[in-house]
């Protein structure tokens, strides 16, 4: 099972008019460690970041459980790790730190280098969360199949996928990206969001979180994906009435 996932640099961003490509992904599994750095001739590492001011071999990440660790073999820099979820949250990883956890589930790795910043994403989508009541003194923990934040943006894109089901109980059509983008920025930590965003969102939630695409392309039409994620995510109650509290408030509001 993944339990980390290395979104890698996008290698059109620095040519101008290049047509964008579907992100490029390294699957890892518990234990696994993949290095990055610029790389040394006839030696290319997993993942390449080709700045001059990289080092050639910069660090190492491991995938351990439903976290993951990073390892800084730079004498002199100092590299961060941003938190893609929160409110600006970050962690830095001091020169020569080696295994240091990294408990976001949505990261950029940043590291300095000649063109501002060099930097990959990487995604721990397997984290488990425990049922009411679990704890020391309740045996073992309870974890449910379908590892979901309630505080993270990919869940704010299911209940707003989700609303107008919750809220009507009837075949009403799921709202687009585009209004899922209008309906969500006015929240502070949607402001940025774009329609490319949601649909990445979607994505994820299909294929990572919920597990109901192989991944082959002819499967993932994106009505059929959005029509799947909220026939599962409302048969299991994954999103609930509750969670719309989570949306920006409507001047305008469904029918009851």
């Amino acid at each position: 099972m993944d339990t980390v996932i290395v979104q890698l640099p996008d290698e059109t961003e620095s040519r101008p008019g290049a047509i964008q490509q579907k992100p490029r992904l390294l699957h890892m599994g518990p234990g696994e460690t993949r290095d990055f750095g610029r790389g040394a001739p006839g030696g290319a590492l997993p993942i390449v970041l080709p700045d001059p001011g990289v080092s050639r071999h910069a660090g190492r990440i491991e995938a351990a459980g439903d976290f993951w660790r990073l390892s800084n073999f730079s004498a002199t820099s100092t590299y961060v790790v941003e938190n893609l979820e929160g409110a600006g949250e970050y962690v830095k990883v001091a020169p020569g730190r080696l295994g240091a956890p990294v408990p976001f589930e949505f990261s950029r790795v940043v590291l300095p280098a000649l063109d501002s910043t060099a930097s990959f994403k990487v995604f721990a989508p397997q984290h488990a969360y425990a049922q009411d009541g679990a704890g020391p003194d309740h045996g073992e923990r309870t974890v449910s199949p379908f590892s979901l934040d309630p505080t993270s943006k990919y869940f704010l894109v299911l209940t707003a996928l989700c609303e107008p089901r919750l809220r009507t109980a009837s075949g009403v059509a799921l709202p687009g990206a585009g209004e899922i983008v209008e309906q969500l920025r006015p929240l502070e930590s949607c402001r940025d969001l774009t329609r490319s965003a949601v649909n990445y969102h979607i994505d994820h939630l299909t294929s990572v979180k919920l597990r109901l695409r192989s991944g082959n392309e002819d499967e993932t039409r994106v009505g059929a994906k959005r029509e799947d994620l909220v026939t599962l995510a409302l048969r299991f109650d994954l999103v609930r009435e509750e969670h719309l509290a989570l949306l920006p408030q409507r001047l305008l509001g469904y029918a009851h």
